[in-house]
């Protein structure tokens, strides 16, 4: 897939007030400080698309982006360990996961992992919380510049194997770098091959 456009849309914190679900629509989601709106700007190829910040928890919002001007791509709050009060970590959660069941369009969740650490106790709750609600994910390792091809096929082996004790068929990974742009192009054609599986929902007006 080309990107020839990419431009933010909107961002808000009820899914209800999210753009006509008239594309084609998949959410980005990781711990805090994961690496998702490097590889957001990386997968567009545009420098700050999505703003990046050092300080986990930044991103507190639903952010829409219209890529093409044919699907959209959506930037959710991260989880773990952003330094924000319990509160807040709860309405986050109850805005993410009513967002993740109720958006119609939503293709595809993916959910990204550091692969520069072991395998998180919270990666792999989030893992089987998505699982237990039916919603469709494929993982994204990330940051594999900063180690050695050794440590992340240790990672993702770490995770395929602990998802294989309980699991039949195992999510589809991917494994990139924002850096270096690893993984871009089979992230985009996957999202082009989803994109044509595509059917509007009902009761949408046309653009």
């Amino acid at each position: 897939m080309i990107i020839h456009e990419a431009e933010f849309l909107q961002s808000n914190t009820n899914f209800q007030k999210c753009p006509e679900p008239i594309w084609p629509e998949y959410a980005f989601i990781g711990r805090s400080n994961v690496g998702k709106s490097s590889l957001i700007n990386m997968l567009v190829d545009k420098k700050n698309l999505a703003l990046t910040s050092a300080r986990p928890g930044k991103t507190q919002l639903i952010n829409h982006f219209q890529v093409n001007k044919k699907w959209f791509l959506v930037d959710l709050p991260g989880y773990g360990f952003a330094k924000v009060s319990k509160t807040s970590r709860a309405k986050w959660a109850k805005m993410i996961y009513s967002y993740l069941e109720s958006r119609e369009n939503l293709m595809m969740i993916f959910l990204l992992i550091d692969s520069r650490i072991p395998a998180q106790k919270i990666d792999l709750e989030f893992i089987n919380k998505l699982a237990t609600m039916g919603l469709p994910f494929v993982l994204v390792f990330t940051k594999t510049d900063k180690v050695s091809k050794n440590t992340t096929n240790t990672t993702v082996a770490e995770y395929t194997k602990i998802l294989s004790e309980t699991w039949e068929t195992l999510p589809l990974m991917f494994i990139t770098s924002s850096e270096k742009k690893i993984g871009r192009d089979q992230v985009l054609d996957y999202i082009d091959s989803c994109n044509k599986l595509f059917v509007k929902p009902e009761k949408v007006n046309p653009l």
